[in-house]
């Protein structure tokens, strides 16, 4: 296949696999291995499945409507000003949590840099800012297919990466299959609970929806749509798996972040372990740098109506404001771990209320025609919404028991 061919069906999905593998994902897989092992790898197979039930709903609503989740659901309500409420709710939650996930997923990619060098090296310590200014290029370029393809190649480094490290801890093969059985280890709800809302990301929907609208028209195109986005969400799963893995093998341990594992995995495994953690590392806190703002900018050009696409002053404005408040706060010497379990706190009690809404809408013929769910479609978008109400609830449970 020509390198033109490739690029013609892979884009949107590796944009999606760009996002939900950040630092925060990263860091609870880590977490998972860590204090489990592989116990918990069957929870994987789990948020797979429900990854892509909802984002196979958002890229046929975008091809048959040829708008956006906000707008093809603006469509149904006729109430102006609760069309204009329910606008601009999802849009300041969407804002304040992708502002949250970029102190995190910068710092991150941070992280990264420093364990790739083997010494303190002091313009380090400037990181935050080289990524910002990266990320922040990219999106002054405002070219979909440039952000698309660079996205393309470093997902493409992450999971080469993560991948490597896993195969290097040499996992005891009946055990790691063992894994896939479900059980539920003592202590081990809330890490469920977080491997399933770190992989279904409500803002991955609205990024995916526009980036489906980027690059494709018309529902002839869903085919290839479907397989974009069931080949980059199992990619992203495996990412995922593997971090696992690579913790599992450093399992009791006494350590429980990204680069503690970097530092438990090298007298096991050498250095290679450390530089190929760290690339990965770096990789997952900048592409999902350059994601969140852009996913913001989105949702904002789809409450607002900006033309001019990706160049408009206002386009522009969100994802600055993002970039640039996720900068601010990540070279300030934040815990990124910290910041990224607000966001995902926050991603827990608006998922299944943007799950709701995505389920009325894909059912009304009024906009879908013929393109509606199906009953087997329907009985697992219902699986999923069920999910995550009970994630909501146990969240505000725990939320309220610890004040």
């Amino acid at each position: 296949m020509s390198r033109k061919s490739l690029f013609s069906i892979i884009g949107p999905g590796a944009i999606i696999a760009a996002a939900f593998i950040g630092p925060g994902t990263i860091g609870l897989c880590t977490k998972s291995g860590l204090t489990f092992g592989y116990d918990l790898l069957w929870v994987m197979l789990i948020a797979i499945a429900g990854t892509y039930i909802l984002q196979e709903i958002t890229v046929r609503m975008a091809l048959v409507t040829d708008k956006g989740i906000l707008e093809a659901i603006g469509m149904l309500i006729h109430h102006s000003g609760i069309k204009r409420v329910f606008y601009l709710s999802i849009f300041i939650a969407i804002l304040i949590g992708n502002t949250a996930f970029e102190a995190g997923n910068i710092a991150g990619g941070a992280i990264g840099l420093d364990l790739l060098a083997r010494e303190p090296v002091p313009i380090l310590q400037y990181s935050p800012i080289f990524i910002g200014i990266f990320a922040a290029l990219l999106l002054i370029i405002g070219q979909y297919k440039t952000i698309e393809r660079v996205l393309i190649v470093i997902v493409t480094l992450m999971s080469i990466a993560f991948l490597i490290t896993a195969i290097l801890t040499l996992p005891n093969l009946i055990e790691l299959f063992k894994g896939f059985v479900p059980s539920t280890p003592a202590g081990s709800f809330y890490t469920i609970v977080g491997l399933i809302g770190t992989t279904i990301v409500p803002y991955n929907l609205f990024l995916h929806s526009s980036s489906v609208r980027e690059k494709w028209k018309g529902i002839t195109s869903l085919k290839a749509a479907r397989r974009d986005a069931f080949i980059a969400i199992f990619v992203g799963g495996l990412v995922s798996i593997s971090v696992i893995i690579a913790a599992a093998a450093a399992q009791g341990s006494g350590f429980d972040k990204p680069q503690d594992l970097a530092i438990a995995l090298v007298p096991l495994f050498g250095e290679s372990a450390r530089y190929f953690l760290g690339i990965g590392l770096f990789a997952a806190g900048i592409t999902s740098a350059i994601t969140a703002p852009l996913a913001a900018a989105y949702v904002g050009r789809e409450v607002f109506g900006w033309d001019q696409g990706m160049k408009h002053p206002l386009f522009r404005l969100v994802w600055i404001i993002v970039l640039g408040t996720g900068v601010f706060f990540a070279s300030t010497g934040i815990k990124p771990l910290e910041v990224i379990q607000f966001a995902q706190f926050l991603n827990g009690l608006l998922l299944p209320f943007i799950a709701i809404v995505l389920f009325w809408g894909i059912n009304q013929k009024s906009i879908m025609g013929n393109y509606t769910n199906s009953i087997g479609q329907n009985i697992g978008a219902g699986l999923i919404i069920l999910f995550t109400l009970f994630i909501s609830l146990k969240t505000f449970i725990h939320l309220f028991s610890a004040v």
